[in-house]
């Protein structure tokens, strides 16, 4: 493949607008011939983890494909789990544009999408209509006007609707750009929000008869206190796993870079050794009981290595792979 090239096209346009032309091509292409053009052979290396056998251990992060509308083209990219979303009950145009930035000296970006998507009734269609045999998750999160109390009515919306057609369902209360989201993370808020949603999984597990791990993904901006208490929470609700991190608000490793002062999420390299930490920590206080994901500035083989050796099972690109390209799948996945 000839990424490097076809980068310095892309980065000539505006990063959204970048974002958008590749998700129409993959979303013509994909599951069609044309997808030689990018489809890469990716030895087997199955892993089992939460019950799932995963193709390998290289998944794709939520955000690239919001809608689920470039399934079979990302799984032709050889991605051992694809995870789409967050995708919310109603279709939300999200944050005033512009939205995303690129801090190219860094290799990171900065986004303040807001969860712009279709809804989740448009995602399940799409879901439905793909060929892709690997795992895939579905990434939900609230409406941005459905206040944070009445947030887990968003989220037992999204799950009831998902459930059926999902591998698995990561619950996102740790994106920066939705207000007060991230307060959901904390003591009596998560322990209400995990009991319904455990509770909720149990019967939907009956009902379809069918076993879908439930996770939550959390944010790198966490202190050893409260990663300790969201461990604790996880454990006495069963949680099936945890994808650790989100975007940062801290730009202390991008300070004075152009666009370091956009308001939203900064990911790619930047957040490397903060999600690294974070991973780290929680492996303590989990102790093993609660599979990790990792994600967060993984631009290589060697810092997909750095996570699974701080007690990830599994790995997500996103920033890394709009950097570095498909190559970077094929790396990962044979060192691993």
């Amino acid at each position: 493949m000839y990424y490097p090239l076809a980068r310095k096209l892309i980065f000539q346009l505006n990063p959204e607008r970048a974002h958008d032309m590749i998700i129409d091509m993959f979303k013509r292409t994909g599951g069609t011939p044309l997808d030689l053009m990018y489809r890469q052979r990716i030895k087997d290396n199955p892993v089992e983890v939460m019950g799932l056998t995963f193709p390998n251990p290289v998944g794709l992060a939520a955000g690239l494909d919001k809608n689920g509308e470039c399934i079979d083209a990302f799984g032709a990219l050889g991605f051992g789990f694809i995870e789409v979303g967050t995708v919310t009950p109603r279709a939300q145009d999200g944050n005033p544009k512009p939205r995303i930035f690129r801090l190219v000296e860094a290799e990171g970006l900065i986004n303040r999408m807001g969860f712009n998507n279709k809804g989740i009734d448009y995602l399940v269609e799409q879901v439905k209509g793909s060929n892709y045999n690997g795992v895939l998750g579905i990434n939900i999160g609230k409406n941005l006007t459905t206040s944070v109390e009445n947030g887990k009515d968003d989220y037992l919306i999204c799950m009831d609707k998902a459930f059926e057609h999902a591998d698995y369902i990561t619950v996102n209360i740790s994106s920066p750009n939705t207000p007060g989201l991230r307060t959901l993370q904390y003591g009596e808020a998560l322990d209400d929000l995990l009991a319904s949603l455990t509770e909720r999984k149990q019967q939907l597990s009956a009902k379809f008869n069918k076993h879908v791990p439930l996770l939550i993904k959390i944010a790198p901006d966490l202190d050893e206190s409260e990663i300790e208490q969201i461990s604790d929470s996880l454990i006495r609700y069963q949680l099936d796993g945890v994808i650790a991190t989100n975007t940062t608000l801290d730009r202390s490793m991008v300070d004075g870079m152009a666009h370091a002062a956009e308001a939203g999420g900064l990911s790619g390299r930047p957040v490397q050794l903060k999600s690294t930490e974070v991973i780290r920590k929680l492996d303590h206080y989990l102790n093993k009981k609660i599979p990790i994901v990792g994600v967060g500035g993984i631009d290589s083989a060697m810092a997909a290595k750095e996570k699974i050796q701080a007690g990830a099972q599994l790995v997500q690109l996103y920033s890394g792979f709009i950097y570095k390209g498909p190559k970077l799948i094929k790396e990962i996945a044979e060192l691993l």
